[in-house]
C-alpha cells in the first residue's frame, strides 16, 4: 500500500541517466524509464538534484557496477520532495525535503529510497545544495570518526581536501578539535581548504607530503591518515602515521596492489581499515545515517558545516560533469540539477 501526494495518476515514467555501453562520458545518456515501485519502508522522492561522484565514473566504465538487484541507473546521492510513502513509512510525510545516499538510482527524475537512509534538508539550505549533502558527510564521518576515531586535539592528514569527501572532512575534523593537514594540486585548492580549517596545506604536484608533514609536525607525525590514492600512497601514509596511528582507505584511484612492510605496521602498532558506503546493507546505512544526524545535524543547520558546491550542470550535459570530475578540476561537489524547486 503507497499514499499517493495527488488524486490524479501519477508519472509511469522519467527522465534517468544510464550508460549504452562501457567507456568514456560519451557513452552516457537520458533516457525514458519507469517509476520505481517502492517497498513498504520506502519513500519515492521526486529529486531536484543529485551529484556525481568518482564512484560514478567507474561505474560507467564498467569497473564499479551497482549492487545485485540495484537500478543501472547512476547516481549514489539525491535530494528532492517526498512523492509517495511506503505503508510502514512512519518518519516522513508527503511534501517533506530529504536527501539521501542509495546504492543507485540518484540521478533520476524519481528515487526510491529508504526511510532510514533520508536526512531533513535545513530550512536554510536549497535542494541543490542538500544534494551534495549525504554522500560526502556521511562517509567523512563514518571513515574519519567511527573508524579512523579521531578525537579533539589530534592530528589528521586528509587526503584529496578539494574532493567531495576531503572538503566535508576539513570542516568536521576541524570543528571537532583537531588539527588538519591536506594534500591538494594546486595553491588555490590548497588556501580553499584553508578557509574551510585546515591548518597545512601540501600541493601533492610539488613536494612530497611525507617529507612535508615530518617537517611541519616537527618528526612527530599525525593520528589519522585519511586516504583515496590506495597502492601509490600506501607506504608514505603509514611513514607519517604516529605510533598507533590508524590508516583509512576510502578509495584506490593510485591502485589496488602494493608492496607492504609489516615491519612498519608491527612496530608502530598501526591500524590499516578500508570503507566501501555503496555495498553497506541498509541496517548499517540507517545506522550510519542516524550517527550523523545526532552528531552534525545542528551544525548542518547554523552553518558551522556547509555542503562545498563546485559548479551545476543541467541533467542532459551529465557527460560534461564527468570530463569536469575526471579533469580534477573541481573543488566540492558537482551537482546536476533535475528541476526548479
Amino acid at each position: 500500500i503507497v499514499r499517493t501526494m495527488v488524486t490524479t495518476s501519477f508519472p509511469l515514467h522519467m527522465r534517468a541517466v544510464t550508460r549504452q555501453r562501457d567507456g568514456g562520458p560519451e557513452v552516457l545518456e537520458v533516457t525514458d524509464l519507469p517509476v520505481p515501485t517502492l517497498r513498504s519502508s520506502d519513500v519515492l522522492v521526486h529529486v531536484v538534484a543529485s551529484s556525481v561522484n568518482r564512484a560514478d565514473t567507474l561505474q560507467r566504465r564498467g569497473l564499479y557496477p551497482p549492487p545485485k538487484g540495484e537500478s543501472e541507473v547512476l547516481g549514489l546521492e539525491m535530494a528532492g520532495i517526498v512523492a509517495k510513502v511506503g505503508d510502514s513509512v512512519t518518519h516522513w510525510k508527503l511534501g517533506d525535503r530529504v536527501c539521501g545516499i542509495v546504492a543507485s538510482g540518484g540521478n533520476a527524475e524519481y528515487c526510491a529510497i529508504h526511510e532510514g537512509q533520508c536526512i531533513r534538508v535545513p530550512e536554510r539550505l536549497s535542494l541543490v545544495d542538500a544534494a551534495g549533502i549525504a554522500e560526502v558527510f556521511l562517509t567523512a564521518d563514518r571513515t574519519i570518526f567511527t573508524i579512523g576515531e579521531l578525537v579533539q586535539g589530534e592530528k589528521i592528514l586528509i587526503h584529496a581536501g578539494s574532493s567531495g569527501v576531503g572538503s566535508a572532512g576539513i570542516q568536521m575534523a576541524s570543528a571537532a578539535g583537531a588539527t588538519v593537514f591536506t594534500t591538494a594540486g594546486s595553491s588555490t585548492k590548497i588556501q580553499r581548504c584553508k578557509e574551510l580549517g585546515c591548518a597545512e596545506g601540501i600541493n601533492y604536484r610539488e613536494t612530497d607530503f611525507a617529507t612535508e608533514i615530518d617537517r611541519i609536525t616537527h618528526g612527530e607525525g599525525v593520528d589519522v591518515v585519511e586516504d583515496f590514492l590506495g597502492a601509490s600512497y600506501l607506504a608514505s601514509n603509514l611513514k607519517v602515521l604516529k605510533p598507533h596511528g590508524r590508516l583509512v582507505i576510502v578509495g584506490l584511484m593510485g591502485g589496488r596492489k602494493a608492496e607492504i612492510d609489516l615491519n612498519v605496521v608491527l612496530s608502530k602498532h598501526l591500524r590499516i581499515s578500508g570503507s566501501v558506503m555503496r555495498a553497506v546493507p541498509t541496517k548499517e546505512k540507517t545506522a550510519i545515517t542516524q550517527r550523523f544526524v545526532d552528531r552534525w545535524y545542528s551544525s548542518l543547520e547554523d552553518g558551522r558545516i556547509n555542503p562545498i558546491i563546485d559548479c551545476v550542470f543541467p541533467l542532459e550535459e551529465v557527460a560534461d560533469a564527468h570530463r569536469r570530475m575526471e579533469a580534477n578540476a573541481h573543488f566540492g561537489k558537482i551537482i546536476l540539477r533535475l528541476r526548479e524547486e
